[in-house]
């Protein structure tokens, strides 16, 4: 008879304690050590390897209505997880497998078995089902060519190109004969990257300049796709550099997120009028019918060494928040991910 396995009893959590106004603060956060509880009928109990810190958390951290419920204050925050199955106590799941979840920036989680999904760490590394085969991965896919309409021939422009969601896009089209693909980022090294990884045909360093010098001059010829990321004047430079029936996917907006007074809007909105342009938002939530297309795909790409990723790993949960800084000032190359 084999040995019953020694359970945590506690482990720890981060908290939200404070709502954050403007850039959030270390004060506006608690590591918590709490009690870990034994999964019921239907649960696991999970031991998390890596977890996810994404910009959109910094909207979960306002009280303000949005489309994800805010993080409740004194309680353990969420995110994308992918961890080890300690306990089952539900059918189709054993302990040892591992699954991907949604209760991140913890060491320990009980899991309702419906709300985990079992990944293969022999198929792929565990980190990439939190990027590029993760939800950032069907971000960009959804967004490009379902959101955007991304057509062969069409000239793509991509802000935070160098972001977890930012790179693929690129490379995604690429793929798709993209006649055009260019991106910005917030630092020479980054754009270099960009050109010499990922393979844009041209890249900028936002900070170097006015955006829309800098886009007009990478796209002399217009462009047929924007892939927004960041908002302020990187979207109002693309509506400047639209074609005709031109095509502009919001995906973020890091650059207002911290903002305390409503950011101005772009001043040349009327261009659409001429152009017939089309901005349209979107959240991958929406698209989870094309995830099986989306592995697939991606997956084959990756295999082949076609669609290159980049991860920028931290180590330990008591990085957690630092990690998360990270991401809202731009510190990332790829896909942020705190490994436990």
């Amino acid at each position: 008879m084999s040995e019953t396995p020694t359970l945590p009893t506690t482990g720890r959590e981060w908290h939200l304690v404070s709502r954050p106004v403007g850039a959030p603060k270390a004060e506006d956060f608690a590591l918590v050590e709490a009690e870990v509880p034994q999964p019921g009928e239907g649960q696991l109990l999970v031991r998390n390897l890596y977890v996810s810190v994404d910009p959109y958390m910094r909207g979960r951290m306002s009280a303000a209505k949005s489309y994800a419920a805010p993080y409740g204050l004194g309680e353990p925050m969420q995110g994308g997880a992918v961890g080890e199955v300690v306990v089952s106590n539900a059918e189709g799941i054993a302990a040892g497998d591992h699954v991907l979840h949604f209760l991140g920036w913890r060491e320990y989680a009980i899991v309702d078995a419906k709300q985990a999904v079992k990944v293969d760490a022999a198929a792929a590394p565990l980190s990439t089902y939190l990027g590029v085969l993760g939800m950032t991965g069907l971000t960009a896919y959804a967004g490009l060519l379902r959101v955007a309409e991304f057509k062969e021939g069409d000239s793509v422009f991509v802000s935070g190109a160098a972001g977890a969601v930012g790179s693929q896009v690129g490379q995604i089209a690429k793929l798709k004969g993209a006649s055009r693909v260019i991106g910005s980022a917030g630092s020479d090294e980054k754009v270099k990257l960009l050109v010499e990884e990922y393979g844009f045909d041209a890249a900028f360093n936002y900070k170097n300049g006015s955006v829309s010098d800098q886009l007009r001059e990478a796209a002399p010829d217009g462009v047929d796709v924007y892939f927004d990321n960041v908002g302020g004047d990187h979207l109002e430079a693309a509506i400047g550099q639209l074609n005709r029936d031109g095509r502009i996917a919001v995906c973020g907006m890091i650059s207002v997120y911290n903002n305390t007074e409503p950011a101005p809007g772009p001043r040349n909105l009327a261009r659409l009028i001429q152009t017939r342009g089309r901005i349209q938002g979107f959240l991958v939530g929406d698209q989870y019918d094309l995830q099986p297309e989306f592995v697939a795909e991606v997956g084959g790409w990756i295999r082949s060494g076609e669609l290159k990723y980049a991860e920028t790993v931290v180590e330990g949960i008591e990085n957690n928040l630092e990690a998360f800084f990270g991401v809202l000032r731009g510190d990332n190359t790829g896909k942020m991910i705190v490994k436990l």
